[in-house]
C-alpha cells in the first residue's frame, strides 16, 4: 500500500493545528485538528477557495450557536434546532461544503455555556480557525501536487492498455470475454482522467509569464484526452463486430489492420513527441501502403458494390469501424498539430518535464 500525498498533507496538518494550539495555549486542541481534517485539499486552489467557505461555516456555525443560547439556552432539543438552522443557511448560501464543520463549531460552543459563554465561544471558533488555517499553510508549502505528471502519464498508460488490444484484436488473438471486462475498466480509467485533468486546470502558476504555456497545455491535454476516448471507442466497435469483420474478404482486413497498426504508431510518437523522446519528424509506414481516409472509406465503399453477402447487416457494422478509425485518425493529426505548434513556440519556456510513474 502506498500513502498518498493527501494522506501525507492531513497528518502534517493535524500535527500542525495541534502544536499550534499548545504555542497559544488554547483549549481542547482536538477541535483544532478535526477542523484541520475537513480543510485539507487536493490543490492549492481549492484549498484557497475552501479557506474562505470556511470562515464562513464557522462564522454561521458560531452565530448560531451564541444566538441559541443566549435565547434558549443548551438543551439538546436546542441543539438539534440549530444544527438544522446551520444546515439549511449553509445549503441557502450554497457552501454545503461547509456543513460538517459548521456543525462542529456549532456543538463545540454550545457544550458548554456559562458567565464567560462569549469569551468561550470566541476561544472555541479561533481554535477551530486555527486548524483550518493549518491545513491551508500544509496545502502550500508541504508536497505540492504535480497533476500534469499524473495526468500524461496516466493518459500514457491507457493509450498502451488501448493500443495493445486493438493490435490483438485486429489480429484475431485477443479472448472475447476478457477484453470485454478490459473494456469497462478502462472506461473507469479514462474517466479518472478528466478528474486529473480538472486538478492540473485548478493549479495556479506563482508567474505571470507562465500562464500562456499552460494555457497552451491545457489545449493539448484536453485534446490528448479525447484522441483517448477515441482510440477507445475504436476498440470497442472492433470488439463488438470482430465477426462482422472476419468475414469481410481478407484484403480488406489486411488493409484494416495495417491501417490501424500504422495509426497507433503515429499516436505513441506523437505523445513521446511532446516530452521531447523521439525526432519529431518520423513517418510510419508499414506494409504495402498506407492510405489516407479518404482513401479508406473509398476502399469500403468498393467493397460494398463488390459483395454479395447474405446478412445485410455486415456493411453497416463494418462501415462502424472504418468510422471510428477515421475518427480516432483525426483526433492523432491534430494533437500531432497541436503539439508541433506548441514545441514551435518559445522553445525554451515550452519545454516539458515529465517525471514517470507518478501515481
Amino acid at each position: 500500500m502506498k500513502l498518498g500525498a493527501r494522506i501525507l498533507k492531513t497528518g502534517i496538518a493535524i500535527i500542525l493545528s495541534l502544536f499550534l494550539s499548545e504555542v497559544f495555549n488554547l483549549p481542547s486542541p482536538i477541535f483544532a485538528g478535526i477542523a484541520a481534517i475537513f480543510a485539507v485539499q487536493p490543490t492549492i486552489y481549492r484549498s484557497y477557495l475552501s479557506i474562505i467557505e470556511q470562515i464562513q461555516g464557522n462564522a454561521i456555525g458560531a452565530l448560531i450557536a451564541v444566538i441559541f443560547v443566549l435565547l434558549f439556552g443548551n438543551d439538546v432539543f436546542i441543539i438539534g434546532l440549530a444544527a438544522i438552522m446551520v444546515i439549511t443557511i449553509n445549503l441557502k448560501l450554497k457552501i454545503e461544503n461547509t456543513i460538517g464543520l459548521s456543525l462542529v463549531t456549532l456543538i463545540a460552543i454550545m457544550e458548554t455555556p456559562g458567565d464567560t459563554f462569549l469569551q468561550f465561544a470566541l476561544i472555541r471558533f479561533s481554535t477551530i480557525m486555527l486548524g483550518v488555517l493549518s491545513a491551508f499553510i500544509v496545502n502550500l508549502v508541504f508536497l505540492p501536487p504535480k497533476y500534469e505528471n499524473k495526468l500524461y502519464n496516466r493518459i500514457s498508460h491507457n493509450t498502451e492498455e488501448i493500443t495493445k488490444w486493438i493490435r490483438l484484436n485486429i489480429r484475431h488473438a485477443s479472448e472475447h470475454k476478457l477484453l470485454k471486462n478490459d473494456i469497462d475498466k478502462m472506461k473507469e480509467s479514462n474517466v479518472k482522467l478528466e478528474q486529473l485533468y480538472l486538478m492540473y486546470k485548478e493549479e495556479r502558476n506563482y508567474f505571470k509569464r507562465n500562464d500562456l504555456v499552460k494555457s497552451r497545455k491545457l489545449v493539448i491535454y484536453r485534446q490528448m484526452i479525447s484522441t483517448v476516448k477515441r482510440s477507445l471507442e475504436t476498440l470497442k466497435k472492433l470488439h463488438r463486430f470482430e465477426n462482422d469483420l472476419q468475414q469481410m474478404p481478407e484484403n480488406f482486413q489486411h488493409a484494416v489492420q495495417q491501417q490501424l497498426d500504422i495509426l497507433i504508431h503515429y499516436h505513441e510518437h506523437v505523445m513521446l513527441k511532446f516530452i521531447g523522446k523521439v525526432r519529431p519528424n518520423v513517418v510510419f509506414e508499414e506494409g504495402d501502403f498506407n492510405l489516407s481516409r479518404k482513401e479508406l472509406v473509398n476502399l469500403f465503399l468498393s467493397q460494398q458494390k463488390e459483395l454479395n453477402l447474405e446478412d445485410e447487416s455486415i456493411l453497416p457494422h463494418t462501415m462502424q469501424i472504418i468510422s471510428a478509425i477515421v475518427d480516432y485518425d483525426e483526433h492523432v493529426e491534430h494533437l500531432d498539430k497541436l503539439i508541433t505548434s506548441f514545441q514551435a513556440y518559445h522553445k525554451d519556456e515550452n519545454e516539458v518535464t515529465i517525471q514517470e510513474n507518478i501515481e
